[in-house]
């Protein structure tokens, strides 16, 4: 956590004290992540007949702007960010792609503890927390 100059803790960066992202917004995000890969992979191949393309695609949007940015496409609209559970910044790349694998998944997301981090959170140092909205 960091310090403000006077030596108290300045909980505004501190992840575990902003307010977890919710179940519902993050199944939301996902649902557009999803739906994005899915039209994007459709342009090489039919995800009906060969259902891969898109799930690889979910995991490298994942791994590219998790990694780098703390938030995929989904996640900017639904107004949330994933962030380092120990200093609030972007994860990486390495951990955002183990985070990206065990979101693939499906059943790691879905086991959360009380803070609303699944397996896939837990795994690569993450929790997804709301954006404030501006002027807070």
């Amino acid at each position: 956590m960091a310090t403000r100059s006077n030596g108290n803790p300045d909980r505004a960066s501190d992840p575990t004290s902003m307010e977890p992202g919710g179940f519902l917004r993050r199944l939301a995000a996902l649902l557009i992540d999803w739906a994005l890969c899915n039209v994007i992979a459709s342009f090489y191949a039919d995800p009906r007949v060969v259902p891969w393309p898109p799930v690889v695609l979910l995991i490298i949007v994942n791994t590219f702007f998790i990694g780098l940015f703390g938030q995929t496409p989904g996640m900017f609209l639904a107004r949330m960010r994933c962030v380092s559970i120990f200093d609030g910044g972007a994860i990486g790349l390495p951990k955002a792609l183990l985070r990206a694998v065990l979101l693939a998944l499906f059943i790691p997301a879905l086991i959360m503890n009380d803070k609303q981090r699944g397996v896939h959170d837990r795994a690569a140092g993450s929790i997804v927390v709301r954006i404030p909205p501006a002027g807070r």
